[in-house]
């Protein structure tokens, strides 16, 4: 018996409750189907929806044609706002021609004095602007969490209309999740201090999306 069979027995004893194994067998079949429940209509283009929820939530957005043109992108973000252009990527990341751009992109996890994170997404989600970010040894989550500015990379064919989506496409794609996974919707912020809306207080200042496709 694991620990959380152990838990959940101490529990079901405390209640006086009896769990048969046809109702066992019911609610994991239930779970291994993945029902999705009811969803609003959609009555919208997931790109359009994703650029306009997005920038709803105080992200900003900008695309181009095709993935050699992101270094090109990224150097304009920061040279018009004024920001560092060094900083880490992905090393999913590494043969992009960040030098050619101008910049000095490291491939490694971000440390607490990086300024700029370049990622992608594992896919991002129309109906709330969000990124769906998975963790692993070429996309490590520190990149999108530690630095002021996170400039994410999405294609455009990686756009999901729902957040049932993204989880159906992880599991259609990957099995199970990886050890992480980080929902990304504009910059940080809190407003726990006087209800005051303050950015950046557990994450990123700035949140900036780089639309491919």
């Amino acid at each position: 018996m694991s620990s959380r069979d152990a838990i959940l027995g101490r529990v079901r004893a405390a209640l006086n409750r009896k769990v048969s194994p046809a109702g066992t067998a019911a609610i994991d079949a239930h779970l291994a189907a993945h029902p999705v429940g009811l969803q609003p209509p959609r009555d919208w283009e997931p790109e359009l929806r994703f650029r306009t929820r997005a920038e709803a939530l105080a992200s900003t957005v900008e695309k181009v044609g095709s993935l050699a043109a992101v270094p090109g992108a990224v150097a304009r973000y920061l040279v018009v706002n004024n920001l560092p252009t060094g900083g880490v990527c992905w090393p999913s990341l590494r043969k992009l021609d960040w030098i050619g751009a101008g910049l000095g992109m490291e491939d490694r996890p971000a440390r607490g004095d990086d300024l700029v994170g370049v990622t992608g997404c594992f896919c991002a989600i129309a109906e709330t602007g969000t990124l769906m970010l998975l963790s692993g040894a070429d996309t490590p989550a520190a990149a999108s969490l530690l630095p002021e500015t996170h400039i994410a990379i999405v294609e455009t064919v990686r756009i999901v209309p729902f957040m049932e989506d993204a989880w159906a496409l992880l599991r259609t794609e990957r099995g199970r999740p990886p050890r992480a996974v980080n929902f990304v919707s504009g910059p940080s912020r809190t407003a726990d201090i006087e209800q005051t809306v303050t950015m950046g207080a557990h994450g990123p200042y700035r949140v900036h999306i780089i639309l491919v496709g």
